[in-house]
């Protein structure tokens, strides 16, 4: 239950690098006398198990741990069943949502291109490591329902779960995370399932920003929500470690840490500091709706919040297109219930 003194939190991609950050700030900003439910998101059981024994070890080590609880959601965004499952689940055991982190981690890498990233280093080391365009995607992905994986995994399927579950969060906070590479060259309004997009990552982060751009003062005025949007900067992601090895792990980190000395400010490195933003949207009762909240860092590490305009040229559309494939997959699911927990 949800009161003043019992937070309960939703974390998507919780089992991320920056969702297992994002629950330790949460933790470090307990006060005594306050309880939290931290419910994490997670495709696979093994890993939000993991995931919880992580961040109550964390807990214990501040002596926080009988200020917590933890819950799990088995839900694979890129599967309608799994969403509406979710929602069911949700709905079940809580009455009220305090804060939706809208962490969509849905990626489409097949690897990196070394010439790309040995030539785009030479030439502009800090753009480089903030558009890593050497990251090579897969185009033309589809999901098991038909759309766009990219779309549906980091888009209409977390979009879908809030339309959902927005009777539970009256008076609660959305936070969206977006990224530092979500330009408006990153989508086309003639292919917003990004199928053809050479950037569908990006391109998914981009309808973010739109989708907070065009719903955020409706939610307020209409469902007394406040929505966010955040950048947090650039990190260590836990989804591309596999593309590394020693050598190249060190060799990102080494640039990253060049990117930040020659004026960088969204090279935070550490998920801890990258969840700021998140953590400041959460928290704070003035923070900005009509900007993007950034973590950002000066040159020797110290974090602090910054803001960015939003470029919301389209957000109408896009929200009128979320919203008509709401209404068509309400009438899908019509009676149709099923359950997260059966094996």
């Amino acid at each position: 239950m949800s009161t003043p003194n019992h937070k309960v939190a939703l974390i998507t991609g919780g089992s991320s690098n920056l969702g297992i950050s994002l629950a330790k700030r949460l933790i470090d900003n307990l006060s005594r006398h306050q309880k939290l439910s931290i419910i994490i998101t997670s495709r696979t059981l093994p890993k939000a198990i993991e995931t919880i024994d992580n961040i109550n070890a964390f807990a214990k080590q501040h002596q926080k741990s009988t200020q917590l609880e933890f819950d799990y959601i088995l839900v694979d965004f890129g599967d309608m069943v799994s969403v509406l499952s979710a929602y069911y689940d949700l709905n079940k055991k809580y009455p009220h949502i305090d804060y939706a982190f809208m962490n969509s981690v849905q990626t489409c890498y097949a690897g990196i291109d070394w010439v790309y990233a040995i030539k785009d280093v030479l030439k502009s080391p800090v753009n480089a490591v903030t558009e890593a365009h050497m990251k090579i995607q897969k185009k033309g992905l589809k999901s098991h329902d038909g759309m766009g994986l990219m779309f549906q995994g980091n888009v209409f399927g977390p979009y879908y779960l809030l339309h959902k579950i927005k009777p539970l969060m009256t008076g609660g906070k959305i936070v969206w995370v977006s990224s530092s590479s979500s330009g408006a060259q990153y989508i086309s309004f003639n292919d917003l399932q990004m199928l053809e997009n050479p950037y569908p990552y990006e391109g998914s982060k981009r309808l973010i920003d739109l989708v907070h751009s065009g719903t955020y003062k409706s939610l307020k005025s209409k469902d007394n929500i406040s929505s966010y949007v955040v950048n947090p900067g650039i990190f260590t992601s836990f989804g591309f470690f596999q593309y590394l090895n020693f050598v190249t792990f060190y060799g990102m980190l080494g640039l990253f840490y060049l990117a930040r000395f020659l004026g960088s400010t969204i090279h935070n490195i550490s998920g801890y500091t990258a969840a700021n933003s998140l953590i400041s949207c959460a928290l704070k009762d003035d923070e900005r709706q009509d900007k993007k909240v950034v973590s950002s860092t000066n040159i020797s590490g110290k974090e602090y919040i910054d803001y960015v305009e939003i470029d919301g040229t389209g957000a109408e559309d896009v929200v009128a297109y979320l919203e008509t494939l709401c209404k068509e997959w309400d009438e899908k699911f019509k009676n149709q219930i099923v359950d997260t927990r059966v094996p």
